[in-house]
């Protein structure tokens, strides 16, 4: 282990947590509150990443007409409180998710949250879930005014975290934008949640199970 241990940036939604279900709890809500019709669970998993509002707006495009711009905030701030009453009813972490944290914790590895989820709700789910003592920093929408792929985002985390050697682990195209924007390695989980298959998202490493993650990291940072 080097000097300074290295940083490892988590996404959340796909990554680290299975939290589509209480995100589909509350979004057919909405939809059905609009008279629209429910979605269903895999075509949510093709929406989640790119923040609350976007898949409020994309979840009416794809279910009638686009929604009016104007109610746009009125039906997140509903989203928002619906959802953080229930953030980790039916939301559970991925398999080999906490063993893993554990195994990097005790090997001294740096770990950090970064996800489009408003930080609210993301520091609540990782508080319930009973993971917030493996995190040095967690940041979710709200905490800067920038988002990811913007690269200040990640140096901000890096910053939270104690600066030095970084390295994003997600699950989208955001999460490689954003490693590539910070000029940092990423790799992406397959299982995770993006309309496109991980595969082609041009990450430096697709794993499919989230306990390879260790080695993996190592050999990106030439640690092995």
């Amino acid at each position: 282990m080097p000097e300074r241990a290295p940083a490892y940036v988590f996404d959340l939604d796909g990554t680290l947590v299975d939290t589509a279900p209480d995100l589909l709890a509350t979004l057919n809500i909405i939809l059905e509150r609009e008279g629209r019709d429910p979605i269903e669970p895999q075509l949510l998993r093709r929406l989640v990443g790119r923040g609350a509002r976007v898949l409020i707006a994309e979840a009416f495009r794809l279910t009638g007409d686009p929604l009016d711009p104007a109610r746009l905030e009125e039906l997140f701030d509903f989203f928002l409180a619906d959802y953080t009453s229930h953030v980790a009813a039916a939301s559970h972490p991925f398999p080999g998710v906490v063993e893993t944290l554990e195994r990097l914790k005790a090997e001294g590895v740096r770990l950090g949250v970064l996800t489009n989820k408003p930080h609210g709700p993301t520091a609540a789910l990782v508080r319930e879930l009973g993971l917030e003592a493996y995190f040095g920093a967690v940041f979710g929408q709200g905490k800067r005014p920038y988002l990811k792929p913007d690269p200040r985002i990640f140096a901000d985390v890096l910053a939270e975290l104690g600066g030095g050697a970084g390295l994003m682990i997600g699950d989208s195209i955001t999460d490689v934008q954003t490693a590539r924007a910070a000029s940092v390695p990423v790799i992406l989980m397959s299982y995770g949640y993006t309309p496109e298959p991980a595969a082609v998202l041009g990450a430096d490493l697709v794993l499919d199970d989230f306990r390879q993650v260790p080695a993996a990291a190592k050999r990106l940072l030439g640690l092995d």
